[in-house]
This record gives structure tokens, C-alpha cells and sequence, in this order.
């Protein structure tokens, strides 16, 4: 199981990289096709995200998953 403080990080993260390709949370969830509140509470850390998501957003992001 995911932790908390694992979830925060990889929101933070997400936010970032989407801020500074200057989308907003609802171009992303466009981009994923995602709803605008899945991308919020991503991004929050209230929900975590399978490797499947994560590669999704990614990919919109034009950024891969790289693991650990």
C-alpha cells in the first residue's frame, strides 16, 4: 500500500510539471481524459494512482514513469 506522505509527493509533482507547461487541472484532465476532480485529488494526495494513471498523466505531461 501506497503511503500518505508517497501520495503528496507524487501530487506535488504532477501540479508542478502541469504549471509549468501552463495547463490548467481541467486541460489535464482533458489531455487523459480523467474528470477535473480525479486530477484534484490526485494532485492533493487523496487518491492514489496505478501505474496506469500515473503513465496516462504522464504521457499528457510528455513526461515518462521512470521507477525507482
Amino acid at each position: 500500500m501506497v503511503r500518505v506522505d508517497e501520495r503528496l509527493r507524487i501530487g506535488k509533482i504532477i501540479s508542478s510539471i502541469r504549471e509549468s507547461k501552463g495547463l490548467t487541472q481541467e486541460d489535464l484532465a482533458e489531455l487523459t481524459g480523467f474528470t477535473k476532480g480525479t486530477i484534484i485529488r490526485i494532485e492533493l494526495g487523496k487518491f492514489g494512482v496505478s501505474i496506469d494513471v500515473l503513465a496516462t498523466i504522464a504521457e499528457a505531461l510528455g513526461k515518462r514513469v521512470d521507477l525507482v
